[in-house]
């Protein structure tokens, strides 16, 4: 784009970005929740599934206890005398002072003089195994479910985010740089993918696990259960000041990276003037720095996220000295088994680590959160205006463009156009020069609407763009900017990127009534030669010969050429301006330019100074009129009021006796 692109607007945003403001209520959290609407069916086969699972998880602790009972009864049982029965046994021991022991042999069921009854135990044994390979397999159909809701929820985010950024106007991308919102909606939403992908199922299972928990092991022993409970609003209160410090660390953490992936990004692309002005030493310094920052930022981030676990860890340690040492005096005074104990002790185990678990998981949500706010900016960014329910169309598509008292700011106070007022004939040509910063290229960008104007209106075939849907505005309007955009892909693929569904002949066509054949050609493997994202290989003339070739085959009925020749040099110049000519024919054209020799011709030439159109006319009554499009010739060309133009280089006879132009 030509240098009176100007940055976009600031706080007072234009009338093309408009849109009703979000609830302050509505959290990056509510917000991912109902994302998973649309799976709900997958999200309750996950549930039930995980209940499943976590249900049956839990009976083996008690089927072990059981077990552990069996073992300690034949024990016990075994160095009792035979035939009596374990009430007597415990009279004698009671009589014979022995009162903890006959306590203890109250709490299982024995047979004095019996030994270990291994049937018995190898059916518990063979239930509590069996049960933990059913409550595997639910939960890995859990896990599976669970990573298949995530993608997709991912994937339906990544198509709103590429949608939502069609639908935005040009002076969003003006305010945000390149590489932060490469970041936002790459490193984001893979870190918000993995964050989720870590942690829905385990937070799913974590809370069954402490529900459920919670009920078995008040049913064993509300004393213990009580006592594990002490440690619960310690443990809270450690993980909700964690969470609250933790926040903002990752939120500037995300932003840290985003700043950087914007300096990578301004740094790749201008990589060789960086090295032409020997700024190596200052980038390098300035990449430390966002690094640093980066550094800094996510130790902070992690080593707070990293306490949780840690300070759940200690008080679930607590907790099991306290449910040691109470259930000891329990099973001494009567009131549990050893099994009960030791199923009591396992559940406290399972209680505490889904307890440092849930700690855990949130302080990876807190990085997930916090790259889920950057992509919600983006997806509630204002956008465009919508296209009208019934848009209206020319009854004759000719290309005849008239503004009628059109003014536009990108800011409040900052007017850029003023009242223009400018008809174009079908199949005229109509160059718009003047100073930079004089509204040149904002003209061009009001026309294919990427902005919205403040007042007046702009017509084509007297149709108001406005009450038009952009779609079918754009595919009437050729478009050559002055930065020759080429993507990843075969020349043929780039130029048939005018035209969905362009046969090669009608590729070559183009090419050939372009200027653009010729030198393909040349190329090892002609039109199939493949271009990187630098277009390696082609000369700046040669890949705006491209773009010229593109807009000839999308055959529009308006074209508007931004500087199309401002970067190449004479020869190319002359090349590029056939090809427009070509291109130009039978069309109606604006031509933006500063290079006074590629508007000479045009049926109109009007000159645009602080956003007002000071003077229009040919190029000859321009000159003899003395004006500001003469003092701007003359500053060019000097007194001499021939233009270098009228030769063209390419029928020089010495190519090295070109002359010259300055710009």
């Amino acid at each position: 784009m030509s240098g009176d692109r100007h940055q976009g607007p600031g706080p007072d945003t234009p009338s093309d970005e408009t849109a009703p403001p979000r609830s302050t209520a509505d959290t990056p959290v509510r917000r991912l929740v109902r994302m998973l609407g649309p799976y709900r069916h997958l999200v309750a086969c996950m549930v039930a599934m995980g209940t499943v699972g976590a249900g049956l998880n839990l009976l083996g602790p008690l089927l072990l206890g059981r077990a552990t009972d069996v073992i300690f009864a034949g024990v016990v049982g075994q160095g009792l005398p035979a035939g009596a029965s374990q009430a007597e046994v415990v009279t004698r021991l009671r009589a014979e002072g022995h009162d903890t022991l006959a306590n203890v042999v109250t709490t299982v069921d024995l047979v004095p003089g019996q030994g270990i009854d291994f049937g018995r135990l190898g059916g518990v044994l063979a239930i509590a195994l069996g049960l933990f390979v059913v409550a595997s397999l639910f939960v890995l159909g859990q896990e599976r479910l669970a990573a298949t809701i995530v993608r997709r929820v991912v994937f339906d985010l990544r198509e709103r985010v590429a949608a939502k950024l069609a639908r935005l106007p040009l002076g969003f991308f003006d305010r945000h740089p390149t590489g932060d919102l490469l970041s936002r909606v790459t490193n984001d939403v893979d870190n918000l993918q993995q964050v989720l992908q870590q942690t829905l199922s385990q937070l799913l299972t974590s809370v069954l696990s402490i529900v459920g928990v919670l009920v078995l092991m008040f049913a064993i022993s509300p004393l213990l259960a009580v006592v594990v409970l002490v440690g619960v609003p310690v443990a809270g209160a450690v993980a909700a000041r964690t969470t609250r410090r933790a926040q903002p660390a990752f939120a500037r953490r995300w932003d840290a990276t985003g700043a950087l992936t914007a300096h990578v990004d301004e740094v790749y692309t201008g990589h060789s003037l960086v090295r032409g002005f020997d700024r190596g030493e200052q980038v390098e310094r300035a990449f430390d720095e966002h690094n640093a920052e980066v550094f800094a930022a996510g130790s902070r981030a992690e080593y707070l996220a990293g306490t949780m676990e840690p300070s759940m860890v200690f008080v679930a340690g607590l907790n099991y000295i306290a449910v040691v040492v109470v259930g000891a005096l329990r099973v001494a005074s009567g009131s549990m088994s050893i099994g009960d104990v030791q199923a009591f002790i396992q559940y406290s185990a399972q209680f505490g680590r889904p307890v440092a678990l849930v700690a855990e998981i949130a302080g990876l949500l807190q990085s997930g959160l916090a790259s889920a706010r950057r992509v919600f900016e983006v997806l509630d960014a204002p956008e465009q205006e919508p296209d009208p329910v019934r848009p209206a169309r020319p009854a004759r598509v000719r290309g005849r463009v008239e503004f009628d008292h059109v003014s536009f700011r990108y800011d409040a106070d900052t007017p850029v156009l003023q009242d223009i007022r400018l008809t174009v004939e079908p199949g005229r040509t109509v160059a718009i020069v003047g100073p930079t910063g004089a509204g040149k290229t904002t003209l061009g960008n009001l026309l294919m609407r990427f902005h919205e104007v403040d007042d007046g209106r702009i017509l084509v075939d007297g149709t108001d763009i406005a009450t038009m849907t952009r779609d079918e505005l754009r595919a009437g309007i050729g478009p050559v900017p002055q930065d020759a955009w080429l993507f990843h892909g075969t020349i043929a693929e780039n130029i048939a990127y005018g035209r969905a569904g362009a046969t090669r002949d009608e590729i070559v066509a183009a090419a050939r009534a372009t200027q653009v054949d010729h030198f393909v050609r040349t190329l090892p493997d002609g039109y199939d030669t493949v271009l990187d994202d630098r277009e390696t290989g082609l000369s700046a003339g040669e890949r705006q010969l491209v773009t010229v070739a593109r807009a000839f085959l999308a055959d529009p009925a308006i074209l508007v050429l931004d500087e199309a020749t401002s970067s190449v040099d004479t020869r190319t110049e002359a090349l590029v301006r056939r090809a427009m000519n070509s291109l130009r024919a039978g069309r109606t054209s604006l031509v933006i330019a500063h290079r006074l020799s590629t508007v000479r011709d045009a049926d109109l030439i009007v000159h645009l100074e602080n956003g007002r159109i000071t003077e229009a006319g040919t190029h000859t009554a321009l000159l003899a009129a003395g004006g500001a499009y003469a003092r701007l010739h003359g500053a060019r060309f000097g007194a001499d009021t021939t233009d270098p133009a009228d030769t063209d280089p390419t029928d020089s006879a010495d190519p090295d006796r070109v002359p010259g132009l300055v710009t």
